[in-house]
């Protein structure tokens, strides 16, 4: 898919052009955690390998990777030429490379028994199969760091649709290592969870390294080149804030963890995490999709309008898809047929999914406002708002600690919403000036 001619002026139906492409790889990524889920779900004792899954293995995999997500923006924004793009992808296989020895440690070592039992607090009947699961992922950080490199560069050259393709070929590598790990049905659920997963990334980041060959040759290596050219200095001053934010944001999920597992029914609750944190995740993919779009469209004459326009619009149809699913006994069918829970478990997880509302609507306005200051790479500011985010994130959880007796999963979904209410609200004080000036100019440019 080509992008919008450089010298056009922006309008919606571009944005939609460029933006779908990248909400169905979002939506299929995001589809990944409900399907393990679901899996896990019919599997012997599915309590607990939810639980191990879904409350220590996954968000302490995310949290490991977590500097190396923006690598996505940092490519899609700085890869201009054939030097730039020899940069990051030497950095990124630094920084991969330091990750995956942390990796090691936790997983491998008696580090585990601190971070899982001491610090998160887990359940006992989830230890021995959460650190399994651990160690049977470890390639996860090489494989994400090395395909989101790529796909940067696909996204800045016109090829966002070669990133669905790529996120369809790890679902269908995950759904097709659950089947045969439910049809031999001798695995324990993580088992199979965690092959699954590391199977569909990695297979993911080899279509990416094969799709961009192509567009290095073609494309990267006849760009104009860049003056000045890209230092690792001031590569390092644009991406380092930028780290920061899913490393504060996945830092959230273990405290997450170890709040559910000191409050009323602990294995329900990290039981019920997984689904629900899954489900709302792929309502959100839609405006995590947007991020990427608004850097790499925003300096355009028209973009402006164009994407606040396409911003509300989306806001108000991803979280009005929540309510609907949470109104109507669609939630039953998503929780019980789908999901495969249990009757206890799937009463527990409707009413809490009522708490979550806000959250997919607010990930659309995030990401407009994050992506508009990620491109005039203003990226202190991203990291301000992730350090109010996890401030409210251990001030609400700490509160609910404290001073409710409910179910954690009700205290995790209403922090997570308050602190990304605070975030954005920081997000769009910061980058309304950013916004402003490009409309001036595009106005200058068009007079």
């Amino acid at each position: 898919m080509n992008a919008p001619p450089s010298n056009g002026k922006i309008h919606v139906r571009d944005v939609v052009t460029t933006w779908w492409p990248l909400a169905a790889s979002w939506l299929l990524m995001g589809l990944e955690l409900p399907a393990v889920s679901a899996f896990i779900a019919r599997l012997p004792n599915p309590k607990i390998h939810l639980a191990a899954y879904g409350g220590v293995v996954f968000p302490l995999a995310l949290l490991i990777e977590s500097p190396i997500l923006m690598l996505l923006s940092a490519s899609t924004a700085l890869a201009r030429d054939r030097a730039s793009y020899r940069l990051i992808r030497r950095f990124m296989f630094g920084l991969s490379g330091v990750l995956t020895l942390l990796h090691v440690l936790i997983a491998f070592t008696p580090v585990f028994d601190f971070v899982v039992v001491r610090l998160m607090g887990a359940p006992e009947e989830i230890w021995e199969h959460a650190r399994l699961g651990l160690q049977i992922m470890l390639p996860w950080t090489f494989a994400v760091a090395y395909r989101r490199t790529q796909q940067g560069v696909l996204i800045r050259f016109g090829h966002s649709r070669a990133v669905g393709i790529g996120t369809a070929v790890r679902l269908s590598t995950n759904v097709l290592v659950l089947g045969l790990g439910l049809a031999y049905g001798r695995l324990p659920g993580t088992v199979v969870a965690t092959l699954a997963v590391i199977s569909g990334v990695i297979s993911e980041a080899i279509y990416a390294g094969i799709r961009v060959r192509p567009v290095l040759r073609a494309q990267v290596d006849t760009a104009p080149t860049v003056t000045p050219a890209l230092s690792m200095d001031r590569f390092l001053r644009f991406y380092l804030p930028l780290s920061v934010t899913p490393l504060f944001l996945f830092l959230a999920m273990p405290m997450v963890t170890a709040t559910m597992s000191r409050m009323v029914s602990p294995l329900n609750s990290l039981a019920v995490w997984p689904v629900l944190n899954g489900l709302v995740f792929s309502l959100r993919s839609a405006g995590f999709a947007l991020n990427e779009v608004v850097v790499a469209l925003v300096e355009r004459p028209g973009a402006v309008p164009a994407l606040r326009k396409f911003t509300a619009t989306l806001a108000t149809i991803s979280s009005g898809l929540l309510v609907l699913l949470a109104a109507t006994p669609l939630r039953f069918w998503w929780l019980a047929q789908v999901s495969g829970l249990p009757p206890d478990l799937v009463s527990l997880a409707s009413r809490a999914l009522w708490v979550a509302l806000l959250m997919p609507a607010l990930s659309v306005i995030q990401s407009y406002y994050q992506g508009a200051l990620v491109q005039a790479h203003r990226t202190r500011a991203v990291t301000e708002s992730v350090l109010i985010y996890i401030g409210m994130m251990i001030v609400s959880l700490a509160a609910g600690r404290i001073w409710l007796r409910v179910p954690g999963i009700y205290v995790a979904l209403a922090s997570f919403v308050l602190a990304n209410l605070f975030m954005v609200t920081w997000l769009r004080w910061r980058g309304r000036d950013v916004l402003r000036e490009l409309t001036r100019a595009h106005a200058a440019v068009a007079a």
